[in-house]
């Protein structure tokens, strides 16, 4: 059950990895297609928050609580990190490099800069609260 929920936690911070990059890339595409979804100020906001929460833990030197997560629950089930399932091995191997750390907190700044960049180039819609004006 501890093996499952392990990968279960990689599997969730493989889709917040893919939400992160493949967003920008959305949003660039989405752009030039003239897609009007990819202008909607919450998906902006929370890609832009996402990668800003990322950049900000690896400046901080701070590991990521999802791996912190995974890596305890594995080692409650007495597995060595990776070395069970499938999803574990290979989603893995895609989410985790050997490097300094000033390497991944540089990396994420210009990711994050790039997502900021995409503001201007990509301007998002009015940011709607669900309020309604007298004007309606």
């Amino acid at each position: 059950m501890l093996i499952a929920l392990a990968d279960l936690v990689l599997l969730l911070h493989f889709l917040v990895v893919l939400f992160v990059v493949g967003s920008l890339l959305l949003i660039a595409l989405g752009g030039v297609r003239g897609w009007h979804w990819v202008r909607n100020p919450w998906f902006r906001l929370g890609h832009l928050l996402a990668i800003g929460v990322v950049a900000a833990q690896a400046w901080l030197g701070m590991v990521c609580p999802l791996t912190t997560l995974e890596m305890a629950l594995r080692m409650a089930a007495g597995e060595r990190t990776y070395a069970g399932s499938f999803v574990a091995h290979w989603l893995g191997r895609l989410l985790y490099y050997q490097a300094p750390l000033w390497v991944f907190a540089l990396v994420y700044t210009a990711f994050g800069t790039l997502v900021a960049g995409a503001w201007w180039l990509v301007r998002p819609g009015v940011l709607r609260t669900g309020k309604k004006s007298g004007r309606d």
